[in-house]
């Protein structure tokens, strides 16, 4: 087998930082010897949750998102700011996207404690994933209440047609898979 010998930055070309991204350009040698010029974008790691409630799926009203142009279905999340725990924001978030308060939370479960790493020749970032069961006396404010899809296999299809934000498909896509054999969609 032959090792792999990381790249070595030989050159710092430029950093911005903002609270929600930064922006590092970067020069690289590779084992060969050859100098590349990198740029990537470090973001805020994300908390993506599903909220169950009443054998629902619960989604917050449509987001205009300015990068694709469309107001888009998306589960409630945000950024995790620095130094903050995972399952500490997920009720914040839930708050904030849905009202739903945090005696309301039956019980709230990691899909993957320790982030999926979604990388990319450009982006770095955490994902985290949460499963919020509701209280079945809870009830969702007309306001925050955008969408409800029954969590069946004809339910997550349909939703899944709907869902643009790859993240949030892989989020239910990950909780379907480790659900009943029939949930995940045709």
């Amino acid at each position: 087998m032959v090792e792999e010998r990381p790249w070595e930055v030989r050159e710092a070309l430029a950093t911005v930082r903002s609270p929600w991204l930064t922006l590092i350009g970067e020069r690289l040698q590779d084992p060969q010897g050859q100098i590349h010029d990198y740029w990537r974008v470090e973001k805020a790691d994300s908390v993506i949750i599903l909220p169950l409630h009443r054998g629902d799926l619960l989604l917050p009203p449509r987001q205009y998102r300015p990068g694709v142009g469309a107001y888009t279905w998306d589960f409630p999340g945000g950024r995790l700011p620095v130094g903050a725990k995972p399952e500490a924001i997920a009720p914040v978030i839930l708050q904030r996207e849905l009202g739903v308060n945090a005696a309301e939370i039956v019980t709230l479960s990691p899909l993957n404690p320790d982030g999926w790493l979604i990388n990319s020749a450009f982006s770095n970032q955490r994902l985290y994933g949460f499963i919020a069961h509701l209280s079945p006396d809870a009830v969702m404010p007309a306001a925050t209440l955008g969408g409800c899809y029954p969590f069946t296999p004809s339910g997550v299809a349909q939703l899944c047609q709907q869902l643009t934000c790859l993240q949030c498909r892989a989020i239910l896509l990950e909780y379907c898979l480790a659900q009943a054999p029939g949930c995940p969609p045709p």
